[in-house]
């Protein structure tokens, strides 16, 4: 599946569509979920966390105040939409969690901060047009 450019019509098709990519993913991985306001990140994110079998996509939500969900079994959700330094990013202890052998990191709004993550991740830029998501999967470095 990656990477590549992928269509889903429907919040269902994105969640699908998460499932599909969670089996893809390598352990440890890095993915920055990329996309305006409402592009559908934290529905995508639904999907992957169901796939790798750390939540059920009722349990997911976007961590915009909590900053970071730990779904268990190396599974992390973060937030840096309302972030708006490079040193409030150290503060979350990103380092720690991207040396764990296990770890898949989910983080929305990485463009924000891209030059503070390692050249090995795969990024996904959502673009949304009512309820059609165009998905660019792209594997960097």
């Amino acid at each position: 599946m990656i990477p590549g450019t992928y269509r889903t019509n429907s919040e269902e098709e994105t969640i699908a569509f998460g499932r599909d990519l969670a089996r893809e993913l390598p352990r440890p991985c890095l993915v920055l979920l990329i996309g305006n306001l409402g592009a559908g990140k934290t529905t995508l994110t639904k999907g992957i966390v169901d796939g790798l079998r750390a939540a059920d996509p009722d349990e997911v939500s976007s961590p915009t105040f909590t900053l970071v969900h730990d779904y268990g079994g190396g599974v992390f959700h973060i937030d840096l939409y309302r972030l708006e330094s490079e040193r409030e990013v150290a503060t979350l202890g990103l380092e720690d969690l991207l040396d764990r052998d296990d770890a898949v990191v989910l983080i929305e709004w990485g463009e924000r901060f891209r030059h503070l993550f390692p050249g090995n991740r795969i990024e996904v830029e959502i673009t949304a047009a009512n309820d059609s998501r165009e998905l660019r999967v792209s594997a960097i470095g």
